[in-house]
């Protein structure tokens, strides 16, 4: 059986992830596919658990680095019980963040070497890469009132400016490395627009997935 596809989708705070992932999997199901949708931190129950802890605002500060291992501790978990099963089964999974996420946050963001985020990334998952990786790009101002405008504000919502604009600048420099691996949407654009650029960058990703 021929492997399913991996896509995660990534993006600054009110980027539109969430909303478009639900979009894109009805679209490639359209396409005769068989898709799982799920997300980071979370996916599985214990997986779910830890992002509890991650992002409630009730909870007194973490260390960086206690940040970075429940990351990666959710993410094996998630790996193993549900992402490379799918996988392995033929059906495309889109997760709604990933490693690039924990580079984009806790390494740009919080300032970790990206050479440990590295090591956990190899430990965690072997040579398992996201197939594509679409990066949902929105001016910080704009994101964070989208956010705003959602209700209370998680642990990371809470965080000033000046970290969006750092991960904003994380993950444009993670999409310059490898172009055709880290399709970019404008997320600024109408969402009529934002679902035009995605179905082109889907149609793309059917074309090669079968070649």
């Amino acid at each position: 059986m021929k492997r399913g596809v991996f896509i995660t989708l990534e993006g600054g705070e009110g980027a539109g992830k969430s909303t478009n992932a639900t979009w894109l999997a009805d679209y490639l199901r359209s396409c005769g596919k068989t898709v799982l949708v799920t997300r980071e931190p979370g996916g599985t129950e214990v997986s779910e658990a830890i992002r509890e802890v991650l992002l409630s605002p009730d909870l007194p500060g973490m260390h960086a680095h206690t940040e970075l291992l429940l990351m990666f501790a959710a993410r094996n978990e998630h790996l193993q019980s549900k992402i490379l099963p799918a996988l392995a089964q033929g059906i495309w999974v889109i997760c709604d963040r990933f490693t690039d996420a924990t580079y984009a946050y806790q390494g740009y963001g919080r300032g970790i070497s990206l050479a440990r985020i590295e090591e956990l990334e190899c430990w965690v998952q072997g040579d398992m890469r996201p197939d594509y990786v679409i990066l949902f790009d929105l001016d910080v101002a704009t994101g964070m009132a989208r956010a705003q405008a959602r209700g209370r504000a998680d642990r990371f919502e809470q965080e000033h400016a000046a970290f969006f604009e750092r991960i904003r600048a994380g993950y444009q420099q993670r999409a310059q490395q490898l172009p055709p691996r880290y399709p970019i949407i404008n997320a600024a654009e109408a969402l009529d627009q934002v679902r035009q650029q995605l179905q082109a960058v889907a149609e793309r990703i059917v074309v090669e997935s079968a070649s």
